[in-house]
């Protein structure tokens, strides 16, 4: 059993509590992955000590210059990747496949924030007085914070950690407690790649004691935080007391709508990647499907059949389909839901249960479930369940099935299969989401497009592409008159006519 480090102003240190957390393997719970400290506000206040003392040489190191640290550490998660994706699969569940893919999603980042290091644009603009330049600059804000979940443990540190560094700050990150061993690995991928000391830190433990303090702490500039909307809501109401900038990415119940000229087989394999891939744990997961009704019955046939055909087991076996949930909790939490929908009406038409068989008797494994008849106003309609559970709604056309869609309090993925482009292109207009795919599932976003989402999923930030950048900098105007004389904008204009 191996004891994890705080890492804080370049050195891997014990946290000053002298205590510790377990982290096991949700597809084995006996399995001890290792122990990770259990930090305090002490803790937290040295690494932003740390970060803030840093940030006043990191912000001068030219951004190009910044931008060779992350493709270099592009180039040891590459390396690393296999090794990476066995240690995420062993702490959070998810298949093999997918953690590679999350790893993945980290080099891709690296590689794209890197290039920002030779653009980072502004706007050089005409100035309406003679003898006159304008332009506008990004600056960095400071010590970021960074907060991020345990579905994709190293793919979303590297979306706010990387972007945050090329832009000129220096981070303090709190992984969940539920999977610190990939930010871990991430962090060791810093040290190794030469970032300087106090430009990336690491604080591992609870949202109380970590995560609240860096919210709090008066030298923290900027919040990144993906997570649930409650959460969220609390932290906005946190940083707004002090005006402190605060980006949020939360939750999300999306749909995808079937429509009667779509290509079925297609829209099948769609469903079951977006419900059931990750076990339902994406914010992007598909967890309503919408079903034009001259095609719903056979389509609900098809699902079912092939839904039978998934296998569930250790994500470490390449023939596994579905791992197990990533705690005791979250299976807990949702059966309740599952529980839920029968009681509020909702016909089960498959799963609905924990599943013990063979060697998933030693982990949190749940039936990937279906649930018919459900209507809008149905709470498994309505909230995000975290899970491998599918509510089947019906539309009697389009604009019925858009509509549905948009009947949630959240917006951030959403899908439609059709061979109509009519209909595809409405679809696009009138969709309330961050995100949409035709003829693709909910989920496979791309690190080159901006990533976010409308209403309760989040509070107008987008994270990658470019448009993160936004969040960790700053806009400076800048006027240069070289024209020897005092000249008033608005005023003296009229005299040059």
């Amino acid at each position: 059993m191996h004891e994890m480090l705080n890492y804080i102003d370049g050195k891997w240190v014990h946290s000053r509590t002298g205590k510790t957390n377990e982290n096991r393997n949700p597809a084995d719970d006996s399995e001890v992955v290792g122990t990770f400290q259990a930090s305090s506000e002490e803790d937290v206040d040295a690494a932003v000590d740390a970060a803030r003392r840093a940030y006043r040489s990191w912000r001068l190191v030219p951004a190009p210059r910044r931008a060779e640290y992350l493709y270099a550490l592009g180039a040891i998660l590459k390396e690393r990747k296999e090794q990476y994706a066995k240690d995420m699969t062993r702490e959070m569940g998810k298949v093999i496949a997918e953690t590679r893919g999350d790893v993945q999603e980290g080099i891709d980042t690296a590689y794209l924030a890197g290039g920002e290091g030779r653009r980072l644009f502004g706007d050089a603009v005409p100035c309406e007085l003679p003898n006159k330049a304008g332009w506008s600059e990004r600056h960095p804000i400071g010590v970021a914070g960074l907060i991020t979940p345990w579905n994709f443990p190293m793919a979303i540190p590297t979306w706010k950690l990387f972007p945050a560094l090329v832009c000129g700050n220096t981070a303090v990150i709190k992984p969940a407690s539920d999977t610190p061993l990939s930010v871990v690995n991430l962090v060791k991928a810093c040290e190794d790649a030469g970032i300087p000391p106090g430009v990336v830190n690491l604080v591992t433990g609870d949202g109380r004691s970590v995560g609240n303090r860096i919210v709090g702490h008066p030298d923290v500039r900027v919040i990144s935080f993906t997570g649930s909307s409650q959460v969220g809501r609390r932290l906005g109401e946190a940083c707004g007391k002090s005006l402190k900038r605060v980006s949020l990415e939360l939750g999300g119940k999306n749909a995808q709508i079937v429509m009667e000229d779509a290509d079925l087989d297609l829209a099948l394999e769609g469903v079951l990647w977006g419900a059931f891939g990750t076990c339902g744990q994406r914010c992007t997961a598909t967890s309503r499907l919408i079903l034009h009704k001259p095609i719903k019955g056979r389509f609900l046939e098809m699902l079912v059949e092939r839904v039978k055909t998934l296998k569930l087991g250790n994500g470490l076996d390449e023939s596994v389909d579905v791992g197990p949930l990533v705690s005791k909790a979250q299976r807990e939490t949702v059966h309740e839901y599952v529980e839920i929908g029968k009681k509020d009406g909702a016909r089960l038409v498959y799963g609905g249960e924990p599943y013990t068989r063979g060697e998933c008797e030693k982990g949190w494994f749940y039936m990937p479930t279906i649930f018919d008849g459900v209507t809008r106003s149905m709470r498994i309609a309505r909230e995000e369940i975290f899970g491998p559970v599918l509510s089947v709604l019906e539309a009697d056309n389009l604009e019925d099935a858009v509509e549905t869609l948009n009947d949630t309090d959240y917006g951030l993925s959403s899908s439609i299969y059709t061979r109509d482009v009519n209909k595809a292109f409405r679809a696009i207009r009138d969709i309330e989401a961050g995100i949409t795919y035709v003829n693709g599932p909910t989920i496979g976003a791309e690190v080159q497009l901006p990533f976010g989402g409308v209403k309760d999923t989040g509070n107008g930030h987008r994270e990658a592409s470019h448009t993160v950048l936004d969040i960790f900098t700053e806009w400076k105007s800048v006027y240069v008159d070289y024209s020897g004389k005092l000249q008033r904008a608005q005023i003296d204009t009229e005299s040059q006519e």
